[in-house]
């Protein structure tokens, strides 16, 4: 006879067993090789990841699988970032992949990271270790492959720019086990012999792996201890190697590294036509200041000549007794016609005619206003009517009530809109218009 223990229906165990999972391990890093990878309709993927001993049933949706930036296919060695969990519908053990990447570009990012951390920690990186570039170079070096594309477009841009401005190639290796040490030599030759002012440390685009000689911590610290400026010029603008961050600057290209050291030729002499006309135009004005100077120095001398001074003082004595000449009463008719001239203009600028004014208009906007008020409800009213109606004939709720419904997948939220979208025992949700249905796929039925 069985005991008092709870008793489990099989969906109830599956369910709980899947909480218990997924609140346990939460989110998960595991490496593993890829096998059956299924690709249905709906755009997910469906796969076995698996190593010598075991293998686990795995599921990865499509909005996580446009993110990873490639295809995976069987055989892929691979790291995936999941989520423990377990499919309800047929008790399957399972992992919800959230991100994939190649194992070995993993391995390398993970060291990537754990170095930059490292020099960070170290304030490699920091500004106020950085030298600036010098205004005018002459003379700049490049460390790169002397066979390899970012010389080639470096030299083709100087050559555009400023032909004139000398150049040394420092030629390393830039892959592969000796690439390393090649350059950590080259960039101590340039500066104990320190013939250029400038330093362009390049090379092409390429994954991970191919750019991984500039993620090495030896060519870091000779960066680092370069008393040359350098210019960091590796891959394209989206690749970032940890010579990036120790460098002085980085520029996205080769080709824009030689743009930011050297000057454009065609705008120095543009510049050199500016200055010239600049300093022709201030010397003309000096000469024109000088020449008013002179001028004035001149009126000034024959101002305080003795002559025109008696002549001055004489004239000044011929207006006093002119003056003197004229009788009291002359004055105060002068005065007194000025007087009347004020009081009239004072009557004519007086506020109270405007303020007669803005009384009659405000009485007139006072009556007005009501008539206004009531003719805008009355409008917003037949607008708001309108929307209304027209709302109501859009709404989905008005499509609900003639009998339509809204069908969705339990399991993304989807809208269901075919049967290529559900699988059996799927758990669909189904929206009337007086409430809502669950229900599970037990036949499918598809019309040609």
């Amino acid at each position: 006879m069985l005991d008092n223990q709870q008793t489990y229906t099989v969906s109830q165990l599956c369910r709980e067993t899947r909480l218990t999972l997924e609140g346990h391990f939460l989110t998960i890093t595991i490496e593993g090789e890829l096998s059956n990878v299924a690709r249905p309709a709906s755009g997910h993927i469906y796969f076995t990841l698996k190593d010598s001993k075991a293998q686990v049933q795995c599921a990865m949706f499509r909005p996580q699988l446009r993110k990873i930036g490639f295809k995976p296919e069987s055989g892929m060695q691979v790291l995936l970032k999941a989520r423990v969990s377990l499919y309800e519908a047929r008790g399957n053990f399972q992992l919800i992949a959230e991100h994939m990447e190649a194992a070995g570009e993993g391995v390398l990012r993970q060291q990537f990271e754990a170095l930059k951390n490292k020099l960070s920690s170290e304030e490699l990186f920091d500004e106020i270790h950085k030298k600036p570039l010098p205004a005018l170079a002459t003379k700049i070096g490049i460390i790169t492959s002397k066979s390899g594309a970012a010389v080639h477009d470096i030299l083709k841009v100087l050559r555009n720019r400023f032909p004139l401005l000398p150049v040394l190639i420092y030629p390393v290796t830039v892959q592969g086990g000796t690439a390393k040490q090649e350059i950590t030599d080259a960039i101590a030759r340039a500066n104990k012999r320190n013939e250029c002012d400038v330093l362009i440390l390049a090379r092409g685009g390429g994954s991970l792996e191919d750019l991984w000689s500039f993620n090495e911590e030896i060519v870091a610290r000779a960066i680092y201890q370069s008393t040359i400026p350098i210019i960091s010029a590796i891959g394209h603008e989206v690749d970032y190697t940890i010579a990036d961050f120790v460098a002085d600057h980085r520029a996205p290209t080769p080709s824009a590294a030689a743009e930011l050291i050297s000057p454009d030729q065609e705008q120095w002499f543009s510049h050199l036509q500016y200055l010239a006309k600049q300093l022709t135009e201030q010397l003309s004005r000096q000469i024109l200041n000088r020449t008013q100077q002179l001028g004035h120095i001149q009126h000034r001398l024959q101002r305080t000549h003795p002559g025109t001074q008696l002549q001055l003082h004489a004239q000044r004595l011929d207006d006093c007794q002119a003056r003197l000449a004229q009788s009291p009463k002359a004055v105060l008719q002068h005065y007194f016609l000025r007087l009347s001239g004020l009081k009239a203009q004072l009557l004519s600028t007086s506020p109270l005619k405007k303020v007669d004014a803005y009384q009659q208009r405000l009485s007139t906007l006072k009556h007005q206003l009501p008539t206004n008020v009531q003719r805008k409800l009355q409008r917003s009213r037949l607008r708001f009517e309108q929307c209304n109606t027209g709302l109501h004939a859009f709404s989905p709720l008005n499509t609900l009530s003639r009998g339509y419904s809204i069908t969705k997948n339990k399991t993304d939220n989807s809208i269901v809109n075919s049967v290529k979208h559900v699988l059996l025992n799927d758990k669909l949700h189904i929206q009337l218009a007086d409430g809502s249905l669950s229900t599970t796929v037990d036949n499918i039925y598809e019309e040609n």
